[in-house]
């Protein structure tokens, strides 16, 4: 895992590159909440999709909704990158509708669309 900071509208943004998947469980998800804010001091973080187990994306799973909340919970606002036109569940496209339309998860497509909707929430 790499982690690089930037800075966008005076708000540190941790972006976090992984060629192996760093989100499994609900656990896994509170230790890279927890190396990610400790390593970085920031509390807005961009990461690939690749990097959370495809079950997350199966909604029926409950892991979404399960891990989200730690995001939530915690204070910290995520934004997912990746191509979501893969999926055909009418549920998935409703919850990631309506994420991005809160102030916390994101799901874009591209880097530069993350650092937009982090920067802005």
């Amino acid at each position: 895992m790499e982690i690089t900071v930037i800075k966008e509208n005076d708000i540190k943004i941790a972006i976090v590159s992984s060629n192996e998947i760093l989100i499994t469980d609900v656990q896994s998800s509170l230790d890279f909440i927890g190396t990610v804010s400790y390593e970085t001091g920031c509390n807005r973080i961009i990461l690939n999709k690749s990097a959370i187990c495809e079950e997350f994306f199966h909604l029926k799973t409950r892991l979404a909704g399960e891990i989200m909340q730690k995001f939530i919970n915690y204070h910290i606002k995520i934004a997912i990158v990746g191509d979501y036109s893969v999926y055909s569940s009418k549920s998935l496209k409703d919850f990631i509708y309506e994420s991005n339309q809160g102030k916390d998860i994101f799901f874009v497509s591209n880097e530069k669309q993350a650092i937009e909707k982090l920067s802005n929430a």
